[in-house]
């Protein structure tokens, strides 16, 4: 729960806040005619990443339990750690300039006379996010049950919602560098408990022959199948018996991703969405 909770939070503002800043420039211009092809692009983006996370995970379902589903299961796991981390950090970088690049590609479009483009925009910037989350969701909906992901994923939809809402209408600044940091390191904690996941998947088919005995065992104090271990297995890829190579890059993992993540800060993360 807590883990699509973080994750829809995050995907929702950043596409809710992505539309607030190109309804906004268009606001500004005097272009509030163009709001339409804004709102076609969010939906057609809203109903491909619907359709797709469908199609996906009914797939999944299907070889529930065999050999192929546990072999996708364990590659998701990493394409998942990976796609996190590099979109952390690339958002991270983004956040100083987002605006005025989104602006920019938006005169563009509207000099060009083409306000099919600024669809096209809308589309690609919030189909990334569904896209994503669709990713990501796979890679935690296997241990988790579906009305604990459905209740974290619409908590954190509101939340977003809520605070693209808040900037948006009530023209209040909110700080993206301090944003993005704490949601970076909290997902940076997520995507080495993936990479933790994915390993031991591999080590069940034999794909990893090495590291794989139990550093300790929790089992009695904290069982990996009960609620709150669960929860933390979802999150932070909690495991009541670690491997040592579980452990080994787990850790090792944090250590750069963390260094890496807190050296690349852009020296001004502030962002004004409305421009009154």
């Amino acid at each position: 729960m807590l883990a699509s909770l973080l994750i829809f939070f995050r995907e929702s503002f950043e596409a809710s806040m992505i539309c607030s800043i190109m309804l906004a420039y268009l606001n500004q211009i005097g272009r509030r005619d163009v709001f339409k092809q804004v709102w076609l692009g969010v939906a057609s983006a809203v109903v491909v990443a619907l359709a797709g996370g469908v199609i996906v995970f009914s797939t999944l379902r299907y070889y529930d339990g065999s050999d192929l589903q546990n072999k996708i299961e364990g590659a998701t796991y990493f394409i998942a750690a990976g796609v996190l981390t590099y979109m952390t950090f690339w958002m991270k970088k983004q956040s100083r300039n987002l605006k005025k690049e989104l602006q920019a590609k938006m005169q563009v479009a509207l000099t060009n006379g083409s306000v099919f483009a600024i669809a096209l925009i809308a589309f690609i910037t919030v189909g990334r996010e569904g896209l994503e989350t669709v990713v990501f969701m796979i890679a935690i909906a296997f241990h988790t049950q579906p009305l604990l992901l459905a209740i974290g994923a619409g908590i954190g939809i509101i939340f977003g919602l809520t605070m693209s809402y808040l900037i948006y209408v009530l023209g209040r600044r909110i700080n993206l560098k301090i944003f993005f940091d704490t949601m970076g390191a909290l997902l940076m904690l997520f995507a080495a408990g993936l990479l933790a996941d994915g390993i031991e998947a591999f080590q069940e088919l034999g794909w990893l022959p090495f590291g794989y005995h139990p550093l300790w065992s929790t089992t009695s104090f904290l069982n990996e199948n009960s609620t709150l271990g669960d929860i933390l297995h979802s999150f932070f890829g909690y495991a009541d018996k670690p491997t040592t190579l579980q452990v080994c890059l787990y850790i090792l993992y944090m250590i750069v991703a963390l260094v890496l993540f807190l050296r690349t800060t852009p020296k001004s993360g502030r962002t004004l969405v409305r421009e009154r």
